[in-house]
């Protein structure tokens, strides 16, 4: 069980000399996780004006990107090891990332319930992998 709530404010427009600042917010989630009571606090800014969007599509917006952060940014940090990348020099790291987003893409053809275990299939089965990446998708 959880509950959120969003407080967004413009003050911070006025003493900020920040190009495109619109709006301050702060979430609030509080609850029972894994049966103790919690309480968070997170804040963020944005460049949506307050009069296109209210602090109910705001805090819409702000569950949206933590679904996609917890999904495609898991599978690429955790499953593909993307933190543990060294890759530091030139375009070396953005063509490590668009070959991990080709991966994920990939990975998801797989009949199995998750991308760890279609990695695994993956590597365990070669000519499976090639079929899959020499066929149209």
């Amino acid at each position: 069980m959880e509950h959120r709530s969003l407080e967004s404010t413009s003050i911070l427009t006025v003493h900020q000399e920040w190009p495109g600042l619109k709006q301050g917010f702060r979430v609030r989630r509080w609850g029972i996780r894994n049966g103790k009571p919690f309480e968070e606090v997170v804040h963020g800014i944005t460049s949506l004006p307050p009069e296109k969007v209210d602090a109910q599509r705001l805090l819409e917006l702000v569950r949206e990107h933590w679904r996609i952060e917890n999904s495609l940014h898991y599978i690429r940090d955790v499953t593909l090891g993307e933190d543990g990348c060294q890759v530091r020099c030139g375009q070396a790291p953005q063509v490590l990332a668009a070959l991990r987003n080709v991966a994920v893409h990939v990975l998801a053809q797989v009949d199995t319930d998750n991308h760890a275990q279609a990695t695994r299939r993956l590597a365990a089965r070669f000519h499976e992998a090639i079929d899959l990446l020499t066929s149209p998708m």
